[in-house]
């Protein structure tokens, strides 16, 4: 169940990650725009998905998820005050690959379906 779970919220963080680069991918259909408007209201708990379920059903990919996980969730560190600053620090320093980590994570996704 957790892995179900895991899959389906890689997925999702990987298209509201990888947007820009899927945006351009799909030309004039707006298909992933779309799919992003309609994923894009539940963000946080997406980005809390992708942080807490690779931790209870642990592996190395998990890490990807989490980072993804770190990167949705940038705006609600405020609401930490005491990991504010750390989660802040680590989410500038992936964010030029937010794209990047964006794909992995629907691959991964897609990959884990089969």
């Amino acid at each position: 169940m957790i892995g179900l779970l895991l899959t389906i919220a890689n997925i999702a963080g990987g298209v509201l990650l990888g947007l820009a680069t899927l945006d351009k991918w799909d030309g004039e259909s707006n298909f992933f725009n779309k799919i992003a408007g309609v994923l894009a209201p539940f963000q946080t708990v997406i980005g809390g998905a992708l942080v807490v379920l690779p931790i209870l059903k642990f592996n190395l990919l998990g890490l990807v998820s989490i980072l993804g996980g770190i990167l949705l969730l940038t705006h609600v560190f405020g609401k930490v005050p005491a990991l504010e600053t750390s989660l802040r620090k680590i989410s500038a320093k992936l964010m030029p690959f937010k794209a990047i980590i964006g794909i992995v994570l629907i691959v991964l996704g897609v990959l884990s379906l089969f």
